[in-house]
């Protein structure tokens, strides 16, 4: 750079400050906003479109609770007959039940575990 080169420095600026300087937000932390530092909170990449229906599409990126407590109607990443899968929570006749969007609902029973409750989605392609 030669000497006689002046550059732009936002911090050493002369004159008025802008007015809209106390309107200005800070830079958003999307790990606090999404609270990942807590723990049982975990990102989970979507693969497929099984549940295009509900706006949860194949590479969304979704934050689950492995801590939370089941709610009906609410989404869940459940393991069932050994696969990992993502389903709608019922909760009908007293029980449980998980409701794949590609099959009927099926009860949950001792081989089915439900790990977490998604609690929010990241979208990198909109």
């Amino acid at each position: 750079m030669q000497e006689n080169e002046r550059h732009y420095r936002g911090d050493e600026t002369t004159g008025f400050q802008s007015p809209a300087q106390d309107h200005i937000e800070p830079v958003i932390d999307l790990a606090d906003k999404l609270d990942l530092r807590r723990p049982a909170r975990y990102p989970v990449r979507v693969i497929g479109q099984a549940l295009s229906a509900r706006g949860i599409h194949h590479g969304d990126v979704l934050v689950v609770n492995a801590a939370a407590d089941p709610v009906a109607g609410k989404v869940c990443v459940a393991i069932l007959d050994g696969d990992v899968i993502l389903a709608t929570l019922i909760f009908k006749e007293g029980a449980w039940w998980l409701e794949p969007s590609k099959s009927d609902a099926r009860p949950v029973t001792g081989d089915t575990e439900i790990w977490a409750i998604v609690e929010a989605l990241v979208r990198f392609e909109v």
